[in-house]
């Protein structure tokens, strides 16, 4: 067996997307109006079988079995068109769990049946497997036709160039230098024409000998600069002490006393006086 033999046998392998153990069947009456199915109008004794389904995908195709759950003899079968689901998969209108098939004996005959489930999550899977197939065919589609836009597209018109160098030659590249003195930096500027650093003048340092006089002005009571800017004479320390001391100088009350002649009687009324 060839290569391309061997894969179109694999790609003809059928895909088991969902089994469900057990499901209902149920003959329906005909449709009255074009709004859809109701399963509310579909009685119990209506119920005309019941067993496995399964929904096996192959390729673009996809196909809901209904299988004998012991025997898997097959009941019914539902052809799906990805494009057209709804013409043959069809959800009831008053129930999530309720759908209706169009089965097809394969000679152009069809009918249409209840389908039934008994959990609403094992509806709910029903519809996610139909939905990935479909997604799985749109995939395959875009892919193909992507490849196809591709091939025709690039078209290459330019013939390979060979840009090697021969032997024996060389490639000559002038350099231009770049200029030292047109920067506006301090470095730049710092130096000069010949490319010499300039010399930098420092302001010299402050002479030692002149006092440095502190910005603070002293105390107002200060003895010491009082002298200064009276003009630098100095008293000696005695002055100074009697003139800082109250009770130093007693010539001025004596000065104020009462004179000591006369009787004693007049010295005491001066006494008192005082």
């Amino acid at each position: 067996m060839s290569f391309e033999e061997q894969q179109e046998e694999e790609e003809t392998f059928e895909h088991t997307l969902l089994v469900v153990r057990e499901v209902s069947v149920y003959k329906i009456p005909p449709r009255t109006t074009s709004g859809g199915y109701k399963c509310g109008e579909w009685l119990q004794s209506d119920k005309i079988w019941s067993g496995r389904l399964r929904v096996v995908s192959c390729k673009d195709r996809c196909e809901i079995r209904l299988e004998d759950s012991t025997s898997g003899d097959l009941f019914a079968a539902c052809f799906v068109d990805p494009a057209r689901r709804e013409n043959s998969v069809e959800p009831s209108l008053d129930s999530s769990r309720y759908f209706v098939l169009r089965i097809d004996d394969g000679r152009g005959k069809y009918a249409f049946i209840g389908l039934g489930f008994a959990e609403r999550n094992e509806a709910f899977d029903f519809n996610v497997a139909l939905s990935d197939h479909e997604k799985y065919v749109r995939r395959e589609k875009e892919k193909e036709a992507g490849e196809t836009s591709e091939s025709d597209d690039h078209i290459d018109i330019h013939p390979a160039v060979n840009h090697r160098l021969k032997e024996g030659e060389t490639i000559r590249i002038n350099v231009k230098p770049k200029p030292t003195t047109s920067g506006t930096g301090m470095l730049s500027a710092a130096l000069s024409g010949n490319g010499k650093p300039k010399p930098i003048a420092l302001a010299p340092p402050p002479n030692a000998a002149l006092k440095i006089r502190s910005p603070l002005p002293p105390p107002p009571n200060d003895p010491i600069a009082s002298r200064i800017a009276s003009g630098g004479s100095k008293e000696p320390t005695d002055n100074t002490r009697r003139r800082t001391e109250p009770l130093s100088d007693l010539s001025q009350l004596k000065k104020n006393l009462p004179s000591t002649k006369g009787s004693g009687s007049t010295g005491a009324a001066g006494w008192a006086a005082f």
